[in-house]
């Protein structure tokens, strides 16, 4: 409170800021780490390709869908308010809880991992193992291998340099994005141009060009490619998750949707075109650092040096984006009387919810500490998927129960759209869980665990501790 009057955020970004939140979010660690992981999945070029159009249709589709939900809702936490409006406060429960507790930390530790990555190739002693533990795994033949490396730790720094960054200031964070999201899309043009106006194509880039194995196997290595692309493609809803934030959201939000999708779409599949036209297809799927390896092979090490600070900057804007638009969750629950206190303060001369940046900022050092960038970013798309697909469902159910709701941005190909991102999303997740059950199963725990929280905050009188 001040002077009497409720603290409420403010509407401080504007139409640069909003692209560079959905552009940002999505050119950063993936477009880098994924290829490899993609092609080691798929076994060919044809099934990489497919996995990179397939994943840009479906975010297309999901972008179509969110644009005329944000237009329509304009509120902070996004997916926790359609939830809400379209199937009642369980759901969007739920979805804040998974996101808080789950997604949005698990999206922070692994780009910060990423990160790290990419400074590991700098500096290689940052991936010095300072120790190891064994555990043993039940139904697994072989223990659980967790190295800790310097990684971790400078990955915690990371997140707690970006998080206080976004305590002073939406319009600090917002500027800082802009600024990062210039560097980073500038270095991904610069690679792509540089590559295809110097390199020689590789003989092996392209081969295997068709799949090496058909049936169940090259059904499973598409989808495992799938949702590797699709982690890259992620970040396309974070805009949003601070749609009380955005200015003008009605013509801001599904522009900057709808355009930041194609725009990364086209990059990303450039990309990728770069990388298996300098390299051959199993240095590829073998690379930790591919866009280094690739300007590496054309220029040398020393540009690759540069190129791989470049991309440490790209992570840096995407952590900075994931912090900034995450913690707009907790706050709208909170808000609510349906998460822990805290997170509803609002700081009184930054307008920044600090209780929600700092709740996310420990529980993804958490995650950072425990886990690596593979493992982070499976959990993630297996968790959030599952309520993108009921989010984009609550704008059908929501076409029906309230046609009246202004909506200054209308869905285009309604229903087809709509349905086949929800199929998608339905596939996606089931045959992650089929692929990964134990981390999908502990990722599906985690969220359920919610209920028991919830009963407790529902029966407390609004404001409670």
């Amino acid at each position: 409170m001040s002077n009497g009057k409720k603290l409420e955020l403010i509407r401080g970004l504007g139409s640069w800021t909003s692209a560079a939140i959905v552009v940002g979010t999505m050119i950063g660690t993936g477009i880098f780490l994924k290829p490899a992981e993609m092609a080691a999945d798929a076994g060919s070029v044809v099934v990489v390709f497919a996995a990179w159009i397939v994943g840009g249709i479906l975010s297309l589709f999901g972008a179509l869908s969110f644009a005329e939900l944000g237009a329509a809702l304009p509120q902070a936490g996004g997916e926790y308010a359609y939830l809400r409006r379209g199937f009642g406060p369980v759901w969007g429960f739920l979805f804040g809880w998974m996101h808080s507790i789950v997604g949005r930390p698990a999206s922070m530790a692994s780009i910060a991992a990423g990160l790290l990555r990419f400074c590991g190739f700098l500096v290689p002693a940052i991936a010095t193992p300072i120790f190891a533990w064994h555990v043993s795994v039940p139904f697994s033949r072989q223990p659980y291998a967790f190295i800790f490396t310097w990684a971790q730790p400078l990955a915690v720094v990371a997140l707690v340099t970006l998080a206080f960054i976004n305590y002073l200031g939406v319009r600090v964070g917002g500027r800082v994005q802009v600024i990062l999201t210039i560097i980073k899309v500038t270095s991904v043009i610069a690679i792509i141009v540089l590559v295809f106006a110097v390199a020689q194509p590789s003989t092996a880039g392209f081969h295997p060009f068709l799949p090496v194995r058909y049936g169940a196997a090259a059904l499973t290595g598409f989808f495992g490619a799938l949702a590797a692309s699709l982690w890259a493609y992620d970040g396309w809803e974070d805009l949003n998750l601070v749609g009380s934030e955005v200015a003008d959201p009605q013509r801001n939000i599904p522009r900057s949707l709808i355009l930041g999708v194609l725009f990364c779409s086209a990059i990303f599949m450039l990309f990728s075109a770069a990388a298996h036209w300098a390299l051959p297809f199993a240095e590829v799927a073998q690379s930790q650092h591919v866009a280094s390896d690739v300007v590496s092979r054309i220029a040398g090490h020393s540009a690759a040096l540069w190129v791989t600070v470049a991309m440490a900057v790209s992570a840096l804007g995407t952590l900075n984006a994931s912090t900034l638009s995450g913690a707009r969750v907790p706050y709208a629950m909170a808000r609510d009387g349906i998460f822990f206190r805290k997170t509803a303060a609002i700081h009184p001369t930054f307008r920044t919810p600090g209780g929600a940046l700092l709740f996310e900022c420990v529980l993804a050092s958490v995650f950072a500490l425990t886990g690596t960038f593979e493992e982070l970013t499976s959990l993630f798309v297996f968790a959030t998927w599952i309520f993108y697909g009921l989010a984009v469902v609550s704008l059908m159910r929501l076409r029906r129960t309230e046609p009246d709701l202004p909506r200054p941005y209308r869905c285009w190909g309604y229903p087809w759209v709509p349905l086949m991102f929800v199929a998608g999303a339905i596939a996606l997740t089931i045959t992650l869980w089929v692929a990964r059950p134990a981390r999908s199963s502990m990722g599906l725990a985690l969220i359920l665990s919610g209920l028991f929280f919830y009963r407790n905050w529902v029966k407390q009188p609004r404001g409670t501790p």
